[in-house]
């Protein structure tokens, strides 16, 4: 794989193996091959290890698997280890529990552009059909427009959007920034970008808008925003929601950063090369 061309997909996990060994089922069924899997694991569990390491669907990938400790929720440290242990210039960051559509490479592909990231966009999938997704009953990837249809009729997708594909176009790119819609759990930047802004804000402690501000920063370092509804779309599986203690401290300094011009975050992506002890394994 020629590094020039070569896509690194970022995959946070913590503790589901079962949704992670989903997203790499999808992962194997990509049309554009010229991708690298790299799994930045915030201290899951030795049983969750043990079943990616011994997943046929690793090997198939040579997923290179990074961990950290568990000392809480540090996904923004995750990510910027994950970032750090990338072969490629474009980095697609997406979360254990997103299966991507077949295309799902491809299509980011196709809208990466030098001064722009994408912000890709997901379907929500019921409790019911994300378990039977998780036990093998059922795959959603490749699946005819009457799946889905059925999906949606039955409320167990939120959407039917999943396999509509639109061009590129500036009606695509957003010039200021604004919070609706991002999701770092779907995510592409080129990785001379996000080390101009020095990465993920690891000073963002707990859930909430550590995403947002990631993407405030690209924004006020003078990169485009460009959408990747009816493209990137992945289906995500559901879970019960995680604590939100820090959501409202967290807004309030992304609303804090949004009055300036700031683009460096307090604890960035450079820290995240030293301190606590990190292993790294290539799978396959």
């Amino acid at each position: 794989m020629p590094k020039a061309d070569l896509i690194s997909i970022v995959i946070s996990t913590y503790n589901r193996s079962d949704a992670l060994l989903a997203v790499l089922a999808g992962l194997t069924r990509q049309s554009d091959r010229n991708f690298e899997v790299i799994v930045a694991d915030d201290g899951s569990r030795n049983e969750h290890c043990l079943a990616l390491r011994n997943s046929p669907l690793a090997r198939e990938l040579k997923v290179i698997h990074v961990w950290q400790p568990d000392v809480g929720f540090t996904l923004n440290r995750n990510r910027n280890l994950g970032a750090n242990a990338c072969s490629g210039n474009y980095l697609v960051f997406l979360d254990g529990d997103c299966v991507p559509e077949t295309d799902f490479v491809a299509q980011h592909r196709r809208l990466a552009q030098v001064g722009y990231f994408v912000n890709g966009s997901r379907v929500l999938l019921s409790e019911k059909l994300s378990n039977r997704v998780i036990q093998g009953q059922v795959s959603v990837v490749d699946r005819s427009w009457w799946f889905w249809l059925v999906q949606r009729m039955t409320r167990h997708s939120n959407k039917l959007m999943g396999l509509l594909r639109l061009p590129d176009g500036p009606y695509r790119v957003k010039p200021d920034f604004v919070w609706k819609g991002i999701r770092g759990a779907n995510l592409a930047v080129w990785k001379v970008d996000l080390e101009r802004v020095d990465g993920f804000d690891e000073s963002f402690l707990g859930w909430g808008h550590d995403d947002a501000d990631f993407v405030l920063r690209l924004h006020n370092a003078g990169l485009k925003r460009k959408n990747g509804f009816c493209a990137t779309e992945v289906y995500h599986l559901w879970h019960c929601e995680a604590a939100r203690d820090a959501e409202s401290v967290n807004a309030h300094k992304v609303r804090e950063r949004a009055q300036s011009r700031q683009y460096l975050p307090t604890l960035g992506y450079r820290e995240s090369r030293g301190g606590q002890e990190v292993t790294i394994r290539t799978l396959g």
